[in-house]
């Protein structure tokens, strides 16, 4: 499968024409990654995205007392993308995502992100609306583990 037969796959990115999609191909890389390594590592600067091509990954955080969870495990038949965050504000990563199994991924700069916005800006739109969905549901994922953790709080206190 092409870059371009990939990306058109995804059902949000279906809609952008041929011609602007092809000119997003053009600014992808493709990077492979061996299960065990990490893609991205919690805290460090970021500035790409990765939409995960091949494969299955680990969401990781890091307690305060430096224990590390598994808060999600992201694969390649959801069209996963992680890292979009950094893309947008190059700020530090939020978290850590390994490797589960071998993987593929196609990724894009915040500079070439920022040409493509420049030049099609229509299809823009549409590449910032995916982005935004992904990131609402992280937000809302984010939001159910936070509930969960008040309630065992909640309910440790009630019981002592």
């Amino acid at each position: 499968m092409t870059n371009f037969e990939i990306l058109k796959s995804i059902p949000l990115l279906s809609n952008i024409k041929d011609e602007d999609l092809m000119a997003l191909t053009k600014l992808v890389k493709e990077e492979s990654f061996n299960a065990g390594s990490n893609i991205i590592t919690e805290g460090d600067y970021g500035s790409v995205m990765y939409i995960l091509t091949d494969g299955v990954v680990d969401i990781i955080k890091t307690t305060i007392y430096k224990d590390q969870f598994v808060c999600a495990t992201l694969d390649s038949k959801s069209h996963a993308m992680f890292g979009e965050m950094a893309l947008l504000d190059n700020d530090k990563r939020s978290a850590t995502v390994r490797a589960k199994s071998d993987c593929k991924t196609l990724s894009i700069n915040s500079e070439s992100f920022n040409k493509f916005l420049d030049e099609y800006p229509k299809a823009g739109i549409i590449l910032l609306k995916f982005m935004n969905i992904n990131l609402i549901r992280n937000i809302r994922t984010e939001n159910d583990n936070l509930r969960l953790v008040y309630q065992a709080l909640i309910e440790e206190i009630e019981s002592n």
